[in-house]
């Protein structure tokens, strides 16, 4: 029987009196493609390091490929590819000279092949004798993604890889994780932008080292216990003030220019009516005020409420 790719059982990380990683289990298939969604601070560069094998849980079990990280370090190595929060590549060396360095340092002596495909996906041919310090963002991106992989691993574990990349660059990315999973690699990846959680297959909201919610983006939206009306609506602060008055409003939380109003499942239509004249009654203009799905942001503030309120009681 294949193992799966990675499973976490009730793994607790501390350090200190903090507890980063708090009793987290699940399991990834291999060739999945797995978020992990939360802000700073939530847990997420420390479960990446402990796959990794570079640091040791407190408590609980964890199986790369069917290996312990730490004890069986070696036997996964070559099996996997982490690509770190910040830029780790050298850069007096040339685009070249890093993606033959990490090649070399896996244990791996015919590159060459491998090297050109990369850079042709990635689109770095043309500059592949050029410094990585001379490398704008979204090309650095692509290096480390390149050079992460050269060595062929089975799975891939990405920390934050667009944090700080323009919108072009991470749209190209995009698209080479598409072809590499689509080649039967499993992805693993960390980041705090709920739009790119809509393009795992599941995702797992944590905050404060803990999984609030794991499942699909589709089913996590559906889950949503309440409707929700999005206004927009001139001065905001003062059609904020004005919404929160209303009985079914249980939460109203500003997007921007526009304001999500969650109400009680079912009143969206009584309540649609009362906000629209309230707010015309106050002097407030609305220039806009519809039915809407719920967001994976929506969720994951939900969540991290109930579980404040849970932990209050």
């Amino acid at each position: 029987m294949t193992p799966a790719a990675l499973e976490l059982d009730r793994v607790t990380k501390r350090f200190g009196a903090t507890e980063a990683v708090a009793g987290v289990s699940y399991t990834i298939s291999c060739g999945e493609m797995f978020g992990l969604i939360g802000p700073d601070g939530a847990g997420k560069t420390t479960t990446i390091r402990l796959l990794c094998g570079l640091l040791k849980a407190n408590g609980g079990a964890i199986r790369v490929l069917g290996n312990d990280p730490v004890r069986q370090h070696r036997a996964i190595t070559t099996k996997v590819g982490y690509f770190s929060q910040r830029f780790s590549l050298y850069g007096d060396l040339t685009i070249d000279e890093n993606i033959a360095f990490f090649a070399e340092i896996h244990g791996v002596s015919n590159y060459r092949e491998r090297r050109n495909r990369l850079l042709e996906m990635m689109q770095l041919t043309a500059f592949r004798s050029r410094l990585a310090d001379r490398l704008s963002g979204g090309m650095k991106q692509k290096l480390a993604l390149a050079c992460t992989l050269v060595h062929e691993p089975e799975i891939i574990l990405l920390d934050e890889p667009t944090t700080g990349v323009d919108p072009v660059s991470r749209r190209e990315f995009w698209r080479l994780l598409s072809e590499f999973l689509s080649e039967g690699i499993t992805i693993f990846m960390a980041t705090p932008y709920l739009d790119e959680a809509e393009r795992c297959s599941r995702v797992a909201l944590m905050s404060q080292g803990r999984v609030l919610a794991l499942d699909e983006p589709n089913a996590l939206r559906a889950a949503f216990p309440d409707d929700l009306l999005e206004v927009l609506a001139d001065p905001q602060e003062m059609a904020a003030q004005v919404i929160r008055g209303d009985p079914a409003v249980r939460d109203v939380q500003s997007f921007g220019e526009r304001l999500h109003v969650r109400v009680s499942r079912g009143s969206r239509e009584a309540a649609s009516t009362r906000l629209a004249a309230a707010c015309r009654n106050a002097g407030v203009r609305v220039s806009s005020l519809r039915a809407v799905p719920a967001s994976l942001e929506d969720v994951f503030i939900d969540r991290v409420v109930t579980t404040r309120e849970q932990s209050a009681v």
